[in-house]
């Protein structure tokens, strides 16, 4: 266990009461403390460079195109196709 910013090593000096049973108790909860600080601040700051970023790159939402024919199956039910709109269906075509 180590203290990583420099105002919780400051604590742990002011605090420190000079028995070690105390102070290993005080330096485990400055340490619980200061890493549940850390997540906090990093779970912030990626959550606004996400904001940034999604403010800078929009998403573009299209519609997927629906298509439906007959078939020419046994069942005669029609054939329901659903794809994006950028899709070339030549391949398919016979």
């Amino acid at each position: 266990m180590d203290l990583k910013l420099a105002e919780f090593k400051a604590l742990y000096q002011a605090w420190k009461t000079g028995v070690p049973p105390l102070d290993h108790l005080l330096l485990s909860f400055l340490v619980w403390i200061e890493t549940k600080l850390i997540d906090n601040r990093v779970k912030m700051e990626v959550d606004e460079a996400i904001k940034t970023w999604e403010m800078l790159h929009p998403t573009d939402l299209v519609s997927p195109v629906i298509t439906e024919k007959p078939s020419n199956t046994s069942t005669k039910l029609p054939e329901l196709r659903i794809t994006a709109p950028w899709y070339d269906d030549t391949y398919d075509e016979k």
